[in-house]
């Protein structure tokens, strides 16, 4: 990412990909969501390794090209939106680690959420060690009262230290009948894998004045480029009576203050298909080659019931 200006970017023509989604929902599940992508210049058998989640847990995808997808293996149980990383010769996966399946279903019912950061750490992406802790409640703006909730990973590092993004939070989106995260926040230290410590204020949390991000704050994803950093951040919105998600673009000088630029990609129907009708999720920026891709996941609509998550892609030419 560093090779390319913010200018360069912001002007690329992003399309989407003509036989999106790429993964549909298992049978057994009605999301798969949270994509996390390794690219075949940073994995050990120059193959495409995508993580995700579904309703049991982590699995691990492979790809020769990146679109056509096998699923490999499931990697833990009790685990939600992955974050894959290769350091120093090690891969690691950090993940939102819950309460049991029962437990879960349990919080639509009263019962409190919690659940932290977790990972678990491989040489091979075949055998990984025991989840471990990484990020535990230090901080009041990381519970409320439906529990604690501690989310979406993302690792980035600077130049002097390892720097962990989450959200934290939880916001009852009423149409959808569960929580979204509500703030942002991150970790920093000198290690990859542990002695966190989080700021003692978010940097991003909702705003009713705002139009993409007046009911909570999703996630971010944030990339160093060569003059800046941006962020890709999926707010939570109302508009005309329902909820909504989509992808904004950020930038920032110092990773930590954004301004929004624009939106990057919003809710639509593809065609006949409504696959990404009413919301865009999580995402994952890769770059290989002369070829920028956006891994997402999106719903078709907020109904718990009809509601289905998929896995497409948004690509650009560099």
């Amino acid at each position: 990412m560093r090779n390319i200006t913010f200018e360069e970017f912001n002007n690329l023509e992003f399309k989407l990909y003509k036989k999106n989604p790429i993964i549909k929902n298992p049978f057994t599940s009605f999301v798969i969501a949270d994509p996390s992508v390794l690219t075949p210049d940073i994995s050990h058998d120059k193959r495409f390794h995508l993580f995700c989640h579904t309703f049991f847990g982590v699995y691990m995808y492979s790809s020769e090209d990146g679109i056509n997808f096998k699923k490999i293996r499931k990697i833990t149980n009790r685990a939600m939106r992955p974050n894959i990383n290769y350091v120093d010769g090690s891969y690691y996966l950090f993940f939102e680690r819950t309460k049991p399946v029962i437990c879960n279903l349990l919080s639509l019912f009263g019962l409190k959420w919690k659940s932290e950061i977790y990972c678990t750490e491989s040489t091979d992406l075949r055998n990984w060690c025991k989840p471990y802790p990484v990020i535990t409640k230090s901080r009041d703006y990381q519970e409320d009262e439906r529990g604690l909730a501690i989310s979406n990973p993302f690792l980035l590092k600077t130049e002097d230290n390892f720097r962990l993004y989450y959200s934290c939070g939880q916001t009852f989106i009423k149409d959808c009948g569960f929580c979204e995260p509500t703030h942002i926040s991150f970790a920093e230290s000198k290690s990859v894998n542990n002695d966190y410590v989080s700021l003692e204020k978010p940097i991003i949390s909702p705003d009713k004045n705002s139009e993409y991000l007046n009911l909570c704050s999703g996630c971010l994803k944030v990339y160093k480029l060569k003059d800046c950093f941006i962020g890709l951040q999926n707010g939570l919105f109302e508009k005309e009576g329902k909820s909504h998600s989509a992808i904004m673009l950020l930038k920032s000088d110092d990773g930590i203050n954004f301004d929004f630029v624009k939106p990057f990609l919003i809710p639509q129907k593809c065609g006949s298909n409504n696959w990404m009708a009413q919301y865009v999720y999580a995402c994952c920026l890769t770059k290989t080659a002369n070829k920028f891709r956006l891994y997402f996941n999106a719903r078709n609509v907020s109904n718990n019931l009809l509601g289905r998550e998929s896995i497409g892609v948004f690509e650009a030419n560099f």
